[in-house]
């Protein structure tokens, strides 16, 4: 069993930097890769990163990609998305997970997630 909790979200300027984080209650931390989804009002979930177990490699939604950054510290149970340059279609909840599969972008690979922590990004 996995548990997540994410935290950081808040609201900030169109161009401004934000990181969320993800704490992770778990024995075996580091068999998990680990990924960011979010969901935006009216819109269906999507993926926006992922990171290997031992963080070694990562992979993002193109609408993401070169602003903002998957990262984790398994000594410590945690996952990172640092977000800068921030658009205003980047407001949404975002959601941290946990799964065993690498390099599904598809939530169904995903077996734990977090409640969820909102960003707002005023233009």
């Amino acid at each position: 069993q996995v548990q997540l909790v994410e935290s950081g979200g808040r609201l900030v300027q169109a161009g401004g930097s934000l990181r969320l984080s993800c704490a992770a209650s778990a024995r075996s931390f580091s068999n998990y890769v680990m990924a960011w989804f979010r969901q935006a009002p009216g819109k269906e979930r999507e993926f926006v990163a992922t990171v290997t177990w031992e963080g070694g490699n990562t992979n993002y939604a193109d609408s993401v990609k070169g602003r903002l950054t998957i990262s984790r510290d398994n000594a410590k149970n945690m996952v990172y998305l640092h977000m800068n340059n921030l658009k205003p279609e980047d407001t949404a909840v975002y959601y941290c997970a946990a799964g065993r599969r690498w390099g599904s972008r598809n939530d169904n690979e995903y077996d734990y997630w977090g409640q969820g922590t909102q960003v707002t990004v005023s233009s």
